[in-house]
């Protein structure tokens, strides 16, 4: 059974041609799956896809390999395979630097202070999506040099999660193996401290690496969803575009769920949660957004 954005009237694509109805079938399989939709003008990409894991399983049609997806004992680790190539995403280490510096210099010490009289002083967050791990990784820079510096965290400990549904790039995410590229914002200091050079790469240094913790979520994953508690912070950057209507309100009632009150919710540069939920109320940063789990809904607040 197929729902959402699933259903949605077939369109012919730029050149006029309707596509194949089983290239549909699986792309509504990943969706029902995943909550990850490619419209019918646009599943070039989808198409080469499929086509390319087809070769490794050595399926001879469309139909076949829905049927290597569904109906095979081994679909599971076939859907698996599939959404790795369909997810593949780009990133960077400190790639909003302002979102980073809101998240340093206001959210991590509002939070501090409002949790000042517990007996632990104990951080979670989470960044959702992280891809080969660079995000989580700069967060985790962040809190190592706030947590050892004078000021309103040092001492505090943290837990950092980063989850993505692309196997293959927590994979790389554990290695902790990255290009000169991907970390062409980080300073030389934090790059002295935090790394070290390995074959013309930069590698994430040992202290750096216990402080995040690396797993396989499907944000549609309701029972995974629930475990996700009690979280300061929450990071979504440029996951939601990728879900339909639907997907994307049943997921940020999640990251709400999971977050503690108070807690503070980020999205891309360039997203909104406009038109999908009334339960985070917009705080403005210099130069960047975020949300924060708050009784009252549909407020903005201005914070410097």
């Amino acid at each position: 059974m197929t729902t959402g954005a699933s259903a949605s009237r077939v369109v012919a694509d730029s050149s006029g041609a309707y596509p194949d109805t089983q290239l549909l079938r699986i792309r509504d399989l990943v969706y029902d799956v995943a909550g990850i939709f490619h419209p019918d003008h646009n599943l070039v990409r989808f198409e080469e896809c499929c086509r390319g894991r087809m070769q490794q399983v050595g399926s001879a049609s469309l139909a076949g390999y829905f049927d290597c997806l569904a109906v095979n004992p081994s679909c599971q680790a076939e859907l698996v395979n599939l959404l790795n190539d369909i997810t593949v995403g780009e990133t960077q280490f400190f790639r909003n630097q302002a979102q980073a510096d809101a998240i340093r210099r206001v959210v991590l010490p509002r939070i501090a202070a409002g949790k000042a009289d517990l007996p632990v002083h104990h951080l979670r967050i989470w960044s959702a999506g992280c891809c080969t791990g660079e995000e989580p990784y700069s967060l985790a820079i962040q809190l190592l040099e706030a947590s050892t510096d004078p000021g309103p965290l040092q001492g505090w400990d943290f837990e950092i999660f980063g989850t993505d549904i692309n196997e293959r790039a927590l994979s790389r995410a554990r290695v902790g193996v990255y290009s000169q590229l991907s970390a062409r914002h980080v300073s030389p200091l934090l790059r002295e401290k935090y790394f070290t050079v390995a074959d013309h790469n930069l590698a994430v240094a040992a202290l750096l690496k216990p402080k995040v913790t690396f797993s396989r979520l499907n944000l549609l994953d309701d029972s995974r969803m629930t475990f996700m508690k009690s979280m300061d912070v929450i990071l979504c950057c440029n996951v939601l575009i990728y879900f339909d209507m639907l997907s994307r309100q049943r997921v940020l009632q999640h990251f709400y769920n999971c977050l503690l009150p108070q807690g503070y919710f980020f999205v891309g540069a360039a997203e909104s949660l406009f038109g999908l939920t009334e339960d985070f109320t917009l705080v403005h940063f210099p130069g960047a957004t975020g949300y924060i789990k708050a009784p009252r809904r549909g407020l903005t607040r201005q914070l410097s």
